[in-house]
This record gives C-alpha cells, structure tokens and sequence, in this order.
C-alpha cells in the first residue's frame, strides 16, 4: 500500500514537471503516461532478468551440493525462467493502474491480458515440474519402457482445461458452470476432434497396464513400414527407428487394433533364431555299402555315432534274416542320413550356437526344388552383425560338406546361364 502511494506520488510529480514546460494538459498526460510505461518495462525487465540468474544459480548450487537428479531436470525443462516471470508480472500489476490511470480502458484491458498471461505462467510452471518428475521417473527401473509421455501429455491438455477455464471465469464474469454448459453443447464436436487423442489415450492404458510394448523394443510392423526400435510413445503417435535409421510413425491405436511381432522375448532370452534349409538334389541321396561306411567313420564328429548304428542295423537284419544282396532289404545307413545327423553334431559343438535353447534338424516335405534338410537353431547372441556371421559360418560349412556324404545341393538349371545373360545385358547398356 504504502508502495503505490509513492509511485502516484512519483507519477503526479512526473506529470507537474510535464506540465512546467510548458505542455498543454493533455500532452504532458501522453508523455507522462510513456514515459512511465517505458520506465515500467525497464524495471520489469531488470527485474525478470536478476530473480532469473538467482534462481538459475541456486539450482546450480544446489545440483552440484545434492546430485540430485530432480533439480537437474527442472533446469533442463527451464523451471528458472518460468518462475522468474512471475516477478515482472507482480511488477506489472502494481504499475499499470499508476501509468494508466486516466486511460481506464486500456488499463482494463492491459490488467486482463496479464490475468492471461499469469495463467499461462502457472501451468508453464506446473508442467516443467511435471515434465521433471516425469525424466525422473523414467530413470527408474521400474518404470523404464512406460509410456510417460502419453500421461503427460494428457496432464497437459487437464492443465490447458483448467487454464481455459479460469480464463474463461474471468474475462466472461461468468461462474465454470457456464462454461462447461456450453461445452457440452458441442460435446459430439469435441468427440469428433479428438477422436484420436481418446483413443491414444485408452490404447496407451491398455499398452501399459498389458505390457504390450516398451520404449526400446524392437518390433515389426509391415501395415506402417516399420521394422526397428521404439524411442517414443505419445498419445497419437508411436515413433520407431528403423534399422537404416528412418523414422516412421504408427498411430498409438493400431498397437491395439492391428498386428505386429515384438522382438523383446527374442532379446531377453539371449538368443536369436536360425531357421533356415539346405535344399538336397534327391537324385544324390542314396543307401550306403559296407565298403563305404570306414570312410565315413574318417569324419570324427560321427564316427562313434556310424559304430554304434551299424550294430544296431546289423542285429536288426540277422534278427529278421534279411537278404542283403540287395540294399533295399532290410536296414541301411544313407548318405543323406548321416549328413543329417553330421549336421546335428555340428551345430550342437559349434560355438556360436546357444546350447540352452532348442538344437534340432529336420527333413521337410520333399519339393520340385529338392529335399529340404532345416537346421532350427538359436545363436547365443542377439547382436544382428554377430547373428548374421554364425548363421553365414554355418551355412558355409555344411554346404562345403556336402560332398563329402555324396550328396549335391540342388540348384535350378540354367540359372548360371541366365545370370550371366542378365550381367552381360547390364553392361552392353
């Protein structure tokens, strides 16, 4: 109180001294009301300016002392600088009615956009330490890979709300009841605007409470072209980062209303799956003579695994008295047999290979494109460049070790032919 008396007293003296220059009564009230208001913003500025580099130096101060982590992210989501413009907005407060005082409509208006603005200022605040609050929690490991942003967001758009409220209470006079009568009016409007905003909402509800998808999970989802991992989960949008490092957007709600493959298990077990086939020319695969079987029995990783089959064969064959004159009685060894389970043995002592989860090699159903030999196994790493080197080893290997088991690996004739056509034509062009 006291205060406003002496800045009137300020502003009637500024306005005599006006007046003894000789200015007629309405110009020295122009240039006093100027004057006053450039000093105003003058002050006002000086005024944000210091109360920002004091509390912009107190949290300094007191994230170098404590390490704590919450002040830090207040810092980051500029909580200093919104709390400052509380300082000049008081200033003004206290100064408009002084400066504008024979001016009463623009010292209304003035004084309403500060009510505004003093609005805006709350909910600023409000949201850095929410949004800080927010980095905060997804430090914690309890809460890593949960949409937070989608809550905040959400938060965001209450805060707006109650700010139009407020605003609204003001300016109209009128009691928040007015208001949201008049908002239910064009509630089927709302509904329709904000369609996906609600939708967002309840599919980040479901994707959190169902543990569908986490920030850092690696999902696929051919609909939107996406294949890589999630950085961000709002209330609209799901942004992933695909392996070649774009950046493509799915609406939240499609986590809910359409499928997709999440690699988390994948990851979290510690091994990645080779599941790939060897196509064999059927042609090749054949029964095996006696004479054949010692050198077989060269290759180490199944030379006890020969011995112990035959005896079991040949008992088998004295049991039923079969006649071995031909190949086809009785019981027999193939070439296509053995290079199965060489590949068993191979795959099970190979390093790259994870020896806790499922080893196993099948025969599928025979093709036009030969007899498929699968090799179903998991490397022990998740690393993709890793994964793609084990799997190429592999392969590489039993490829090169096929013949040794007198067997050909099928592959469509003339396609050499061809290639070479196609690579010839490339370069006449």
């Amino acid at each position: 109180m006291e205060l406003n008396n002496h800045l009137r007293d300020f502003s009637r003296a500024s306005l005599q001294f006006f007046k003894n220059l000789g200015m007629s009564a309405d110009t020295a009230e122009v240039v006093n009301a100027l004057v006053l208001l450039v000093l105003a913003v003058s002050v006002t500025y000086i005024i944000y300016y210091v109360v920002r580099r004091i509390l912009r130096l107190l949290m300094l101060q007191t994230i170098r002392k404590t390490d704590i982590q919450f002040f830090k992210f207040l810092l980051e989501h500029k909580a200093p600088h919104y709390l400052s413009l509380i300082a000049p907005l008081i200033v003004l407060y206290i100064t408009i009615p002084i400066v504008f005082h024979d001016y009463p409509q623009i010292h209304k208006l003035l004084l309403g956009l500060c009510d505004i603005y003093l609005v805006l200022v709350v909910i600023w605040v409000v949201m850095a330490i929410i949004k800080a609050g927010g980095d905060l929690l997804k430090e914690r490991p309890g809460f890593r890979g949960k949409p937070i942003d989608s809550y905040l967001q959400v938060i965001r758009i209450l805060l707006y709300l109650f700010g139009t409220v407020v605003l609204f209470s003001n300016l109209t006079g009128k009691s928040p009841v007015a208001f949201f009568t008049a908002m239910g009016a064009i509630s089927a409007v709302l509904l329709l605007m904000f369609k996906d905003t609600i939708m967002g909402f309840v599919a980040s509800i479901q994707v959190t409470t169902n543990d569908i998808v986490r920030i850092g999970d690696w999902i696929t989802m051919p609909k939107y072209g996406a294949d890589g991992d999630i950085l961000e989960i709002n209330l609209t949008t799901v942004k992933v980062q695909n392996f070649d490092k774009t950046i493509t957007t799915i609406p939240t709600y499609s986590l809910i209303s359409d499928s997709f493959q999440n690699w988390r298990g994948m990851r979290q077990s510690g091994g990645r799956r080779i599941k790939r086939a060897i196509n064999i020319k059927q042609s090749s695969i054949r029964f095996l003579k006696d004479e054949e079987l010692p050198q077989f029995e060269q290759i180490q990783l199944i030379s006890s695994y020969i011995q112990h089959r035959q005896k079991d064969i040949e008992r088998h064959n004295l049991r039923t008295n079969a006649d071995k004159s031909l190949l086809i009685n009785g019981r027999n060894l193939t070439n296509a047999g053995l290079f199965r389970k060489y590949i068993d043995s191979y795959i099970s002592s190979h390093s790259g290979t994870n020896k806790n989860m499922n080893i196993m090699v099948r025969q599928l159903a025979p093709t036009a494109q030969g007899l498929p030999i699968e090799v179903y196994v998991f490397a022990n790493t998740i690393v993709w460049a890793e994964y793609e080197h084990i799997m190429a080893d592999i392969f590489d290997h039993l490829i090169a070790a096929a013949p040794y088991f007198g067997l050909q690996i099928y592959e469509a004739e003339g396609v050499g032919d061809l290639k070479s056509v196609q690579m010839r034509s490339a370069e006449n062009s």
